[in-house]
């Protein structure tokens, strides 16, 4: 049925030739929001996504050309960790593409090798390289907020995110704001959109845009020293921190162990503190263990 649905408009031929295709390879396309993805990680990807300037930018193509043509055109150059296909309505695609590879000189092939090729007769491509935005800025977050609070809650709304600085806000007297840094553009705007779109209290008031250089260069000015542009991991790119994780002082003291690359907090429970147990089992050192926890997390300022 949704095959029917996809190829019952326009250019018929073409989009049965790529289902025919994905069928043979056993390629995955996914459509979300305007576009559809290959990869991100591709089967069989081991390790951290790729730096910042492995991606390139495709435009000038052909409405009617697919990913059926167009990804064994960018794997000929170098292994492809994604390829976005920009789409419209009727399943055209809008004339760009991005296609990030595994490193930046594979990249750098991919615009030697092939700007300015004919994919058709009397079309050639235009490939370059793609700047991608990965950093964004929440300005009017509470005075009162601290950096661990912040992290753990972004871990779990949102994914990819690779570091965080907070500081006093520039505009906002009794204000703070975040910069934040994501693992690609994409989870970037997954994450922009997460936060405007979500529910979350500290987020209600805040402003949540592209990082602007001259917020950078306004903090640098005052001393305040901006996210750097290569920096540690903090959670997995396809995985937030789940909600029930958090639940409680427990769940917040294992958020902020992780956020602190601190491993895993362990409990010696058994003299030094006395809960009423209400059932027989393990609920009294469950108890034990999340009155330990409020303790630690009142300790460290948290």
């Amino acid at each position: 049925m949704a095959e029917q649905q996809w190829t019952s408009s326009i250019n018929r031929a073409n989009k049965m030739a790529l289902l025919t295709w994905m069928r043979e390879t056993g390629i995955d396309l996914v459509q979300v929001n305007g576009q559809r993805r290959y990869g991100g990680p591709p089967p069989g990807w081991v390790g951290s996504p790729p730096p910042p300037g492995s991606e390139v930018y495709i435009a000038k193509l052909p409405r009617d050309l697919y990913e059926d043509k167009l990804i064994p055109l960018f794997q000929s150059v170098g292994q492809l960790y994604e390829f976005r296909l920009m789409l419209t309505f009727s399943g055209l695609n809008r004339g760009f593409a991005y296609a990030k590879y595994s490193d930046q000189h594979s990249a750098g092939k991919a615009i030697a090798a092939l700007n300015n090729w004919e994919v058709q007769e009397g079309r050639a491509i235009l490939v370059c390289r793609s700047f991608e935005k990965c950093e964004l800025s929440v300005n009017g977050l509470p005075a009162t907020l601290r950096r661990g609070e912040l992290g753990a809650l972004l871990l779990e709304i949102t994914e990819g995110l690779l570091g965080l600085t907070l500081h006093n806000s520039p505009d906002r007297k009794q204000g703070k704001v975040a910069l934040l840094t994501y693992s690609s553009h994409r989870a970037a705007a997954m994450a922009k959109k997460a936060l405007v779109e979500g529910n979350v209290g500290v987020f209600k008031k805040a402003k949540v845009e592209w990082l602007k250089p001259e917020l950078k260069e306004e903090l640098q000015a005052r001393g305040e020293k901006p996210p750097p542009s290569n920096v540690r991991r903090l959670g997995s790119p396809k995985r937030g921190l789940p909600s029930s994780e958090l639940r409680g002082a427990l769940g917040r003291l294992q958020a902020l162990c992780r956020w602190l690359h601190l491993g895993s907090p362990h409990f010696l429970t058994s003299t030094f503190l006395w809960v009423r147990e209400d059932a027989a089992g393990t609920a009294g050192h469950e108890k034990i263990k999340e009155a330990v926890a409020q303790l630690a997390l009142m300790m460290l300022g948290y």
